[in-house]
């Protein structure tokens, strides 16, 4: 069993995208048989649109050949949806997502979007975001009002298939890869150890016996993908000790050519090479056991751990200030939200507004554009992706596309206090009168 990446090229005069009920007819009556068989979805992405379709990626598990047929392969598939029939407007709930691995100005190199989720969560009652947005290494700075909330498991939400049910303490597993050279795997330990005597974490160590073989690679986007093979044995491991757990971490070894790790130290506008591993390893992991699941890379070898950065980008300067990476992970899971029934704990129906970075379209966007749910896209957060939001049918004052995070802050200060942005800007208009 695999994980890998489909790109898959969708017709315009097959699907006009206009939300979830037409995209979920259209992969089960055509696009789920062109897919290898069996197949589970994990993660579906618009990368770029123009006049003749959208060209889009799905990550999936799919079986290699001779392979029994798996339960890890049952499942509803990612398409299927619940529309919300209300807002509630007790408290603003604000959901921040800056997508792993598309090369995001912003928040996709190494929890660079830290200072992003900080001023959310002061302009909101309660922030909802995922580890790719404050995983910084050993730093992990989201405040008492942020949600950590896998990718996978933030989908659903958004599909309205689960609620969120806000914890005081997980007990966890580190699931850990064992290393040739014993440094790594007690550094892994101390890390551990590390968290139970500063956030006071319930954490026990799994060593596993390199079960997995990755490789990381990109896709014709530019994207951050690669592969995952041997992920039945993975699956086994998690699945014979589930019960005892809430939620899982990860220190697993990613595979990639040395001249590419130092490539990505080198270069400023290089993507994150780790990011589509990892999102493979947790949204498998989540995906199938619905449990919290979040993964920092291990290192090989002494040889990739002491590759002389000098001053790099800031942006990247924590994982060249890291050994085991692990502190923002631990500290995330700690407390992060479980699955509940999606009309227990916190809903759909508590979502005021999505903030993205612009032109990204996947299926919390698309979710927010079924649900009237107010999207805030950030143009200086430039990435990879080649879609214009504004020629998808959003509903007026649904779609507001800003410069910077400061100006969606000031939005959504605007949004609580009922104030339209168009009365607080000069020229003003004259009232429309309409026949």
């Amino acid at each position: 069993m695999r994980i890998y990446t489909q790109e898959v090229f969708i017709p315009k005069n097959e699907l006009k995208l206009g939300g979830l009920e037409e995209l979920q007819k259209y992969y089960e009556s055509k696009m789920q048989a062109e897919l290898p068989q069996p197949h589970r979805v994990l993660r579906f992405v618009v990368t770029k649109t123009d006049d003749t379709g959208y060209y889009c990626e799905l990550d999936l598990i799919m079986q290699d050949t001779g392979e029994p047929t798996s339960p890890y392969l049952q499942a509803d598939n990612i398409f299927t949806h619940n529309l919300r029939t209300a807002e509630n407007t007790g408290k603003f709930t604000a959901v921040l997502i800056i997508p792993t691995g598309i090369g995001c100005e912003i928040g996709g190199h190494c929890g660079d979007g830290n200072v992003v989720a900080r001023l959310m969560a002061a302009t909101c009652d309660r922030l909802i975001t995922h580890p790719n947005v404050v995983n910084a290494s050993d730093v992990n700075e989201m405040t008492e009002n942020a949600l950590y909330v896998e990718g996978s498991i933030l989908t659903r939400f958004m599909m309205g298939k689960i609620g969120l049910q806000p914890v005081r303490q997980n007990r966890m597993l580190m699931l850990m890869d064992k290393n040739d050279d014993k440094f790594f795997n007690d550094e892994v330990i101390n890390a551990v150890s590390t968290a139970r005597v500063t956030l006071g974490i319930d954490c026990e160590v799994y060593e596993m016996e390199n079960i997995t073989d990755t490789e990381s690679k990109y896709s014709k986007s530019g994207r951050a993908v690669g592969e995952v093979k041997q992920a039945q044995k993975l699956f086994d491991v998690a699945a014979g000790v589930r019960d005892r757990y809430d939620v899982f971490a990860m220190s697993t070894i990613i595979n990639m050519p040395h001249e590419l790790h130092e490539k990505y130290y080198q270069e400023e506008n290089i993507v994150n090479p780790f990011g589509g591993i990892e999102a493979m390893l947790t949204h498998s992991l989540a995906e199938i056991f619905r449990m919290p699941a979040a993964h920092s890379p291990m290192m090989p070898n002494r040889d990739e751990d002491n590759i002389e950065t000098g001053i790099i980008d800031p942006r990247k300067a924590p994982e060249s200030a890291s050994v085991t990476y692990l502190h923002c992970i631990l500290k995330g899971l700690h407390r992060a939200p479980r699955i509940v029934p999606p009309n227990k704990g916190i809903t759909l129906d508590d979502v005021s507004c999505l903030v993205i970075p612009d032109g990204c379209v996947g299926l919390p966007t698309l979710s927010a554009l079924a649900n009237d749910i107010t999207v805030i896209a950030v143009r200086e957060n430039k990435n990879n992706m080649k879609n214009s939001l504004a020629d998808l049918p959003f509903k007026p004052g649904k779609l507001f596309i800003v410069d910077n995070y400061l100006e969606a802050a000031g939005l959504m200060r605007a949004m609580q206090a009922g104030v339209h942005p168009s009365s607080v800007r000069r020229p003003i208009d004259f009232t429309k009168v309409v026949k």
